[in-house]
């Protein structure tokens, strides 16, 4: 195996492949705190992509009730039970160690290429789920942890911040685009591929022979068999809409339809430039400020060693511990950064979902103070800024400001389309 760079892990990792890295980057943020779990981004994703024979239980993209809910089942538990088999009581971050280059500390344990060198592999560890795996997408849906209800009793401490003691969350997940892919790693016939342009992970389907090796070794089980064709799919990343070649686009990069869609305004996707392997410093693209500058977004699964390229902002009502697990050591920070807003976070905020066209820059126009108070013993200010977003031929594509406005009819309306009797 070839000696890599993983700046998620803090150190360098055991890859199959030599380091190579693609010319930007598709990178996506997404709010926890604001799902709903609607679906709407399921089914736009279903609609468009696997709606075909043979791809009756193919989900890109899904939304799942942690901490019970998985598609496939248990995909998680069962890849951090096999880590944990390849090295008992090791796998642990050291935190001390934080910096620019590793924002998280470092990662001690074992990535899933490193556990699979142990074992004598050539790629990496893994299972392929069962058939019964793959059924119930929906299983365990808001299904919480924590203490049994009581018909008709309230329970006094199920609720109470910085954590529930009953609880459950939504995830909402996509293929990572990972810089490291495990799909990659895995294909005996070098199938899988990163495109150079924006770092999306494609199967050319010509060459697959439908071995499911990048089914058996995706830690986050995001190829998926077609039997009817003996093929693999997966999440193209909605490459048309993001290079602009969509007849609906005009030639300008547009977000991926679960993006789009989104009914919750959770979701932001875009691009960031990579040079020599690292996120060239763009503190106004939004996706480089959520991640790299504010780091109020994380990885899911840093330690499993693939680099996903897809990150999310902590439920802040879960138990950290959890959470530390699912997305590394800088959860607390994380949350602690959404909980009270720099200034610039809460304008940024505002682009998620605000525009089907992705944002490469943003522009702040200050407004005035809108709230000054205190809450927990800290002082929280409010401005109504307005944030304004360009696209990628730097034209502007969206403004809008932090305190949403009201639109009043004039008199010519008044008294109309009233909903009382």
């Amino acid at each position: 195996m070839a000696k890599v760079h993983n700046w998620q892990l803090g150190r360098e990792m055991d890859y199959r492949f030599p380091e190579v890295h693609p010319d930007r980057q598709f990178v996506a943020v997404f709010n926890i705190n604001r799902c709903i779990a609607c679906q709407t981004c399921t089914f736009a994703c279903k609609s468009t992509w696997t709606y075909s024979r043979g791809q009756e239980l193919m989900w890109w993209n899904n939304v799942e009730t942690k901490p019970y809910g998985g598609y496939p089942h248990h995909w998680d538990i069962k890849l951090l039970q096999l880590l944990n088999d390849a090295n008992p009581g090791g796998q642990t971050w050291d935190a001390s160690t934080q910096s620019d280059d590793a924002p998280y500390g470092e990662f001690k344990g074992m990535t899933i290429f490193e556990a699979g060198a142990a074992e004598g592999k050539d790629s990496a560890i893994g299972y392929l789920p069962t058939e019964e795996d793959w059924t119930s997408p929906n299983f365990y849906e808001d299904t919480a942890k924590g203490n049994p209800g009581v018909p008709n009793e309230y329970h006094p401490e199920g609720a109470q911040l910085p954590e529930h003691n009953t609880w459950f969350f939504y995830l909402q997940r996509i293929c990572n685009h990972c810089t490291y892919p495990g799909c990659v790693s895995a294909c005996p016939r070098n199938a899988i591929y990163k495109r150079p342009e924006d770092g999306i992970v494609l199967i050319d389907q010509e060459r697959c022979r439908g071995y499911q090796k990048c089914v058996e070794q995706c830690p986050y089980k995001k190829s998926m068999y077609r039997p009817n064709q003996q093929v693999s799919e997966k999440c193209i990343g909605c490459y048309p809409r993001v290079e602009g070649s969509d007849p609906i686009t005009d030639g300008v990069p547009m977000e991926t339809r679960c993006v789009a869609t989104c009914v919750g305004k959770i979701r932001l996707q875009g691009l960031v430039d990579i040079q020599d392997g690292e996120w060239v410093e763009a503190p106004t693209n939004p996706l480089y400020y959520l991640v790299r500058k504010e780091q109020v977004a994380l990885p899911l699964y840093p330690q499993f060693g693939t680099e996903p390229n897809v990150y999310y902002i902590p439920p802040r009502w879960v138990p950290r511990e959890y959470l530390r697990q699912l997305f590394g050591p800088g959860v607390d920070q994380a949350i602690d950064r959404y909980t009270n807003p720099s200034r610039e976070l809460q304008a940024v905020l505002q682009l998620f979902r605000s525009t089907q066209k992705i944002i490469f820059r943003y522009e702040i126009e200050e407004g005035e103070e809108i709230m000054d108070t205190e809450v927990n013993g800290r002082r929280v200010q409010i401005f109504n800024d307005t944030i304004i977003g360009f696209d990628g031929n730097d034209q502007e594509a969206v403004r809008i400001s932090v305190e949403e406005p009201f639109h009043i009819r004039n008199g010519e309306f008044a008294g109309q389309f009233q909903n009382s009797i």
